[in-house]
């Protein structure tokens, strides 16, 4: 009996903390959009996008060919926009941050 409510307090302390812990990941994230003059087709934006999203820390990137821009969202304290800007030129994309 007192083993299933200690399990019980247990299930629900870990319930609370992990919504806490979610949101002030979110609070941290960071967006920037990439500029990247060198997409000519409308399967650059695929190949961009996957190079972004295999750099440790991105949480989301989208590539866009008509503006051809790329967002991306991050968590500064894994990488930062130096490493996103490698990551297109590795895939051969040339980028800059966008002012």
């Amino acid at each position: 009996m007192i083993r299933s409510v200690l399990f019980s307090i247990l299930i629900a302390f870990t319930a609370m903390t992990s919504s806490v812990f979610t949101t002030a990941y979110a609070a941290e994230a960071k967006t920037v959009v990439l500029d990247v003059p060198g997409m000519t087709c409308k399967f650059c934006p695929i190949t961009i996008r996957k190079a972004l999203k295999k750099v440790p820390g991105v949480i989301d990137a989208k590539a866009d060919f008509a503006s051809k821009t790329a967002t991306v969202t991050y968590d500064p304290t894994k990488t930062n926009v130096k490493t996103l800007t490698t990551a297109t030129e590795n895939s051969g994309y040339k980028s800059t941050l966008k002012k």
